[in-house]
C-alpha cells in the first residue's frame, strides 16, 4: 500500500515531490590514473602536486586535507586532476566510502571522482547520501557473484538515488551534521582522556610518581616468579575443528578474544567437556590472566566470568598470579613501556612478532607492595570507566545517526 503523498519506486517509497534518477545522469564520474613507474614522479619539491592515496585518510574521516606524497607536474597528464569540493570514492579499499576534498591534487586508478554535482545536490547532502545504507546495498547487489568487491564508473553511474530540492537537502544535511558534531566532540574527549591515562600509566607503573601514603621499595620480578601457574595452550593438532561443538560446553579462548580494552566476545567457539578433560593443564578459570603470543605479542587481559569454564587456544598463555599480585595491576603493567620494550626485544627479527611462554616467563614487571598495586589499579580503572562511558555515548549517537539517515534520506521523516 502506497501512503498518501508518497510514490513507489525501484528503491522503495519516497515523497511524491522527490526526484528519482540514475546517479550518472546528474554528475560527472571519472576514474583516476597513475604515472608509471610512480617512483619516478614522486617529489619533495614545493611545486609538487598532491598525490592522494587511501593512506591519507583515517577511518571516520569526511574530508581529505593533506597528502603524504606529491608528484612532479609532468605526472599530471597521466593522472586525473581533482579539486577542492570534489568527491572521491575508493573503488576497492573501504568500497565506495565517500570523501570530500579540501585540497587540489591528483588521484590514481584506485579512486573514482565525482564532479559537477552542484546543480542537483548540496555537497553535504551528497556526502550523507553516498554514505547511506541504501547506496551501499546497491553496491553489494552489483558486486554479487564476484569474489572481489570493486567499484567502477559504470556501477556508480547506475546507482538509483532519490533526493528532494536543494533547500530540503540542506536541512537534512544540517540535522545529520549536528549529530556528527556531537560525535566528533566526544571523540576528542576520549582522545584527551586516553592521552592523560597513558601519561598517568607511565608515571604510576614505574614509580616515577608515588601516590600519597606510599613509600615502600619497588621490586623487579619476572612473570615466572609471581605466578602459581603459567602454561600455554595445546598444540594445534590437539584442539582442531573436529573437537568443536555447537553446544555451550567449554569456551575456547582465541587470540581474537584478547582485545585492546579487555575481553572481546566475538568468534565464539566451544569444545566438549570430554575433550577438555584430556587437556586439563589448559583449563582456565575466570580471573586468570590471559596473554597473547601474537597479534600483538604480549597483550594481556583478565579472563571474564561470562562462561563457567574455558580452555586455552594454542596461541594464548594462562598466568595465575600468586597472592602478592593484584591482577588488575598486572594487566596494566603489561601496557607499560618497560614491559613492551622487553616484548619488542624478544620478537626482533621475526617477520610476524611472536612470543612464547618461555620468553614470557623471563619478562620482568615492576612491583610495589600489593596495597600500592591496588591503589594504582583503582585510579587507572576509574579512568577506564570514564572512557568506556564516553564510548557508550558515542555508540548511542552513532545508532541514532544511523536511524536518522534511514528516515531522512528516504523521506519517511520530512524537514519542511
Amino acid at each position: 500500500m502506497v501512503m498518501q503523498g508518497y510514490k513507489q519506486t525501484e528503491i522503495g517509497m519516497v515523497p511524491v515531490k522527490w526526484s528519482v534518477s540514475d546517479f550518472g545522469s546528474k554528475v560527472k564520474i571519472y576514474r583516476g590514473g597513475s604515472p608509471r613507474p610512480i617512483q619516478d614522479y614522486l617529489t619533495q619539491a614545493q611545486d609538487g602536486i598532491n598525490w592522494i592515496k587511501i593512506g591519507d585518510v583515517r577511518e571516520g574521516d569526511k574530508y581529505i586535507t593533506s597528502t603524504e606524497e606529491k608528484i612532479i607536474p609532468a605526472g599530471v597528464a597521466q593522472s586525473r586532476t581533482v579539486h577542492a569540493g570534489d568527491f572521491i570514492l575508493s573503488n576497492s579499499m573501504s568500497f565506495g566510502r565517500p570523501y570530500i576534498l579540501n585540497i587540489d591534487g591528483c588521484i590514481h586508478d584506485g579512486w573514482l571522482t565525482i564532479q559537477k554535482y552542484e546543480k542537483t545536490f548540496s555537497k553535504n547532502f551528497l556526502y550523507y547520501l553516498l554514505s547511506s545504507d541504501s547506496v551501499y546495498q546497491q553496491y553489494i547487489s552489483m558486486a554479487a557473484g564476484s569474489s572481489v568487491k570493486n567499484l567502477n564508473k559504470e556501477k556508480v553511474s547506475a546507482l538509483v538515488v532519490a533526493y528532494p530540492d536543494i533547500k530540503e537537502q540542506e536541512r537534512i544535511a544540517d540535522a545529520l551534521s549536528n549529530i556528527d558534531s556531537l560525535i566528533a566532540t566526544l571523540e576528542k574527549q576520549i582522545a584527551k582522556k586516553k592521552a592523560i591515562k597513558q601519561g598517568t600509566m607511565q608515571e604510576l607503573l614505574t614509580g616515577k610518581r608515588r601516590l600519597p601514603g606510599f613509600s615502600g621499595e619497588w621490586e623487579t620480578r619476572t612473570l615466572h616468579e609471581i605466578s602459581n601457574e603459567m602454561v600455554d595452550g595445546p598444540f594445534g593438532s590437539n584442539l582442531k575443528t573436529e573437537h568443536y561443538t555447537t553446544e555451550r560446553q567449554v569456551r575456547i579462548i582465541q587470540l581474537s578474544n584478547i582485545g585492546e580494552a579487555g575481553w572481546n566476545n566475538a568468534n565464539v567457539k566451544y569444545t566438549t567437556f570430554s575433550h577438555a578433560a584430556e587437556l586439563q593443564r589448559c583449563i582456565v578459570q575466570p580471573g586468570s590472566i590471559l596473554i597473547a603470543k601474537m597479534m600483538p605479542a604480549g597483550r594481556a587481559i583478565i579472563c571474564p566470568d561470562n562462561e563457567k569454564s574455558y580452555i586455552l587456544g594454542s596461541d594464548v598463555v594462562k598466568v595465575v598470579p600468586n597472592s602478592s599480585v593484584d591482577s588488575r595491576y598486572l594487566v596494566y603493567a603489561t601496557k607499560s613501556q618497560f614491559y613492551l620494550d622487553q616484548i619488542a626485544d624478544d620478537t626482533q627479527g621475526s617477520t610476524r612478532a611472536r612470543t612464547s611462554v618461555s620468553k614470557l616467563r623471563k619478562t620482568a614487571i615492576l612491583f610495589p607492595e600489593k596495597d600500592e598495586q591496588i591503589a594504582i589499579a583503582d585510579i587507572l580503572s576509574e579512568m577506564d570507566m570514564e572512557i568506556a562511558a564516553l564510548e557508550g555515548k558515542i555508540a548511542k549517537y552513532r545508532q541514532i545517526k544511523q536511524g536518522m539517515m534511514q528516515q531522512l534520506l528516504t523521506g519517511k521523516i520530512r524537514l519542511v
